[in-house]
């Protein structure tokens, strides 16, 4: 259920924006005829499969693949000793990446369960598992021990991961390998010390939060191919399409010219296919046997491919009697795993997505994240945010009960609002300073006033109203911030032609994961051309035929790319009406008009003494009769400025206190994501991550082995949330105008997934009176928690 001001849309006199729009694509998805990697022609393609390693840590000392080439039916075995050496990074992110180069096609050292110890291409799947099953049969070993504790992967004489010479960072910031610190970073403004002897109030605690997968239903999948002028087409499922691109050539060691690669419909991504990990595996048995190659990850090679980043934050802080913050410091231990993708990127959005949300005048954040022999970590929805979001949340409950305040009421007096700035903006970037900016748009203290009405906060916070017997109910709540877009970094572009029949098409880098953004960036260009939807075709994603984009992260697309889209139809909207002007002189006897005062509506363009001429006669005109030439603008954009979207988080659950089970009665999401384009779409994006996050909160875990294999990777042990877990969900869309944004539009995909953790988290403890600062909230956990508390309180009265 979601409730919408559409009174705000009226006043602004949208046409086509602030309108929920059928998403163009939902027939074609619905009835089953949109395109993914695997409806693609694959007769005749060989199936790659990836030999994974059975050691967490450990080196290859001797591997003869004689007998496995010797299969029937293998046509390609690729070990080490057969591809090139060209040490990259595998995070898609803007060139040149602030992340390791520390991962190469192949290499005689395996560094998690599951790393890849050679390539096969074969007639099946079960063949190609045959011919590895000899392949590491033929493999002489030296297993090394392995690092399995983020905490201790530091230690003096802790084995070394990365112990090769060649790998480095491409750019100037804090690398040492040999103690397994994949990077770090810190900033601070004030007196930390003098903030903790001072204060009126402190708090110092430490936080954690876990390993997760994305799940998304599509796992990774690449189609590759060679064509008759000897370049590699892949077709992927990949949310950077430029970026795989370039990382693959860079991989190979060939000119990105020989390379093209296409984004067809994507089965779900979530931020792991932010990664590029098939294309350059693909792209290689494609050259060593010049044959279509099909390669797709099962589920449980999927668990074990990318997952969130789990990371350990230590909060202090101090705050004055009346609630206003004194002070904070952040300090966070991010585990990377086995590789440092994303390890800089991610620890510092854990400071830049979170410290900004509430004013203080000292502040410091420090970071590190470490190499570990487990599972490596990518790019997640939310993205660091996800992680620190629940310390500050709960240490904000926390704070509120030391000072006998309303939750609701210290963060309503500590919040930024706008034309206020943080310190954290300019000190924390990707690989360089952040940029310094003020607030525009703020809706956050509206989000907090609607969220607890929805809640119904007053009646419920405290009071276990609800609940009964040895079930309790309980209320909590969070604030939250995100970002849009990389400023300084990222960029996007868009080309719009016209068609003779009044209709454009649109072609656009910016992928579309199923978030509906093809849709937006539709509407964005309906606006200004004064058209519908339906007259705009979207082509997306493919390096030869669109123009670039960094693809779709950092929640970048509706405030990045629908600039562009928005600019490249002002380019054509400016062509169209400097031809309307001469066909108002030439053919309806008028005065040449100024086109600037020209407007565009309902398909046509419209002088102002009401005089029109249609776009398709326009269309007809420039490609057929006079003045020939193509209307078509590519319009770019790069963002200078990340404004943050808000959010408040509530959350209502009943725990068992038996069995130590945590049930989501009801839950309401605030949004303040500027202009919502497509209401229905934002809503979507608000809820979809609303429901991750519970997942994430309550039910989702990794489990390893002793020797860092991982035990549950499947669906039947692995649990995530379906349908019959859902509370009763209330998103309320708060608009604003972010005047940097398309229309007044800022981002909403990611923000909605930091909530659950700490409302749950919050709700938990005005329930049962436990706080939990390590998520998940399994019912073993929370059990536990419930009888130590019983015990401290049966041992008091004693």
């Amino acid at each position: 259920m979601a409730k919408i001001d559409e009174q705000y849309f009226k006043e602004r006199d949208f046409k086509v924006i602030g309108h929920s729009v059928n998403k163009i694509d939902a027939m074609g998805m619905a009835c089953g005829q949109e395109t993914y990697v695997g409806d693609f022609d694959l007769s005749g393609a060989l199936i790659g499969y990836i030999v994974p390693s059975p050691y967490a840590h450990a080196r290859i000392v001797e591997i003869d693949p004689t007998r496995a080439r010797a299969v029937k039916g293998v046509h390609a075995v690729l070990t080490y000793k057969d591809v090139p050496r060209h040490l990259h990074t595998t995070a898609g992110q803007g060139y040149v990446e602030p992340s390791p180069y520390d991962t190469a096609i192949l290499d005689n050292k395996m560094r998690l369960v599951g790393d890849h110890v050679a390539l096969i291409a074969a007639d099946t799947r079960e063949i190609a598992e045959e011919a590895g099953r000899i392949l590491l049969e033929d493999t002489k070993w030296e297993v090394l021990e392995p690092v399995l504790d983020a905490d201790h992967a530091m230690d003096d004489g802790a084995p070394v991961i990365h112990d090769e010479p060649d790998a480095y960072v491409p750019i100037p910031i804090p690398y040492d390998p040999k103690k397994n610190m994949a990077s770090a970073a810190s900033m601070g403004v004030g007196d930390m010390e003098k903030v903790m002897k001072e204060s009126y109030v402190t708090i110092d605690e430490v936080y954690s939060t876990h390993y997760a997968q994305h799940c998304p239903i599509e796992t990774h999948v690449c189609l590759g191919s060679i064509d008759g002028r000897n370049r590699i087409n892949l077709i992927t499922s990949t949310q950077v399409p430029y970026h795989a691109r370039r990382i693959t050539a860079q991989a190979l060691g060939i000119p990105i010219k020989r390379i093209r690669v296409i984004k067809p419909r994507i089965g779900g991504a979530f931020g792991t296919k932010q990664e590029v990990l098939l294309e350059p595996l693909v792209a290689s048995l494609v050259l060593a046997t010049r044959r279509k190659i099909y390669l797709r990850l099962t589920r449980a090679e999927e668990f074990v491919s990318r997952v969130r980043h789990p990371i350990k934050t230590h909060m202090q802080a101090g705050f004055n009697k009346d609630g206003t913050v004194n002070g904070m410091r952040m300090a966070v231990v991010s585990n990377t795993g086995a590789y440092g993708s994303h390890a800089l990127t991610v620890m510092c959005n854990c400071g830049s997505k979170v410290l900004p949300l509430y004013r203080m005048k000292t502040v410091a954040f420090d970071a590190k994240a470490v190499y570990t022999n487990l599972p490596v970590g990518g790019a997640y929805r939310g993205y660091g945010a996800t992680q620190s979001a629940f310390a500050m949340e709960v240490m904000m409950d926390e704070v509120a009960e030391k000072l006998g305040m309303d939750p609701l009421e210290i963060r309503r007096i500590n919040h930024i609002k706008p034309g206020e700035g943080s310190p954290v903006f300019a000190a924390l970037g990707e690989g360089k300073p952040g940029v310094e900016q003020k607030i525009g748009s703020c809706g956050l203290a509206e989000c907090l006033d609607k969220g607890a009405a929805a809640i119904e906060w007053d009646k419920k916070h405290g009071k276990n109203f609800g609940g009964h017997g040895h079930k309790k109910r309980g209320v909590g709540m969070c604030a939250l911030m995100q970002g849009s877009s990389i400023p300084e970094i990222d960029m996007a572009s868009v080309s719009i032609k016209m068609n003779e029949d009044g209709s454009f098409i649109l072609a656009a880098g910016a992928t579309d994961l199923g978030t509906g953004s093809d849709t937006v960036l539709a509407q964005s260009a309906a606006e200004i051309l004064g058209v519908d939807v339906t007259d705009i075709v979207v082509h997306s994603s493919d390096t030869d035929l669109t123009p670039f984009d960094v693809g779709a992260y950092a929640s970048s697309t509706t405030y990045l790319s629908g600039e562009a889209a928005k600019r490249s139809a002002q380019g054509v909207s400016k062509q169209i009406r400097d031809v309307a002007a001469d066909m108002f002189h030439e053919l309806k006897g008028m005065e040449r008009p100024d086109p600037d005062t020209l407007k565009l509506a309902d398909k046509k363009v419209y002088a102002p003494n009401g005089e029109s001429v249609t776009l398709a006669d326009i269309g007809v005109r420039t490609l057929y009769e006079r003045d020939q030439h193509q209307i078509g603008f590519i319009g770019s954009a790069i963002s200078h400025k990340s404004p943050p979207p808000f959010s408040a988080h509530f959350a209502e659950v009943e725990v068992d206190e038996e069995t130590g089970k945590v049930r989501v009665i009801k839950y309401v999401a605030t949004m303040d994501c500027g202009t919502a384009l497509n209401p229905t779409l934002a809503e979507g994006q608000v809820e979809g991550a609303v429901v991750n996050g519970m997942s994430f909160a309550l039910t989702e875990e990794y489990l390893f082995s002793d020797k860092g294999r991982m035990q549950n990777a499947n669906f039947a042990d692995y649990k995530i949330f379906n349908t019959d877990d859902m509370p009763e969900l209330v998103t309320i869309m708060v608009p604003t105008y972010e005047e940097t944004g398309p229309f007044g539009a800022k981002s909403v995909s990611e923000i909605g997934i930091n909530g659950p953790i700490p409302a749950i988290a919050n709700a938990i403890y005005d329930a049962v009176g436990v706080r939990i600062h390590h998520a998940p909230f399994t019912p073993e956990k929370v059990l536990k928690a419930i009888q130590e508390k019983k015990a401290k309180e049966a041992a008091a009265k004693k």
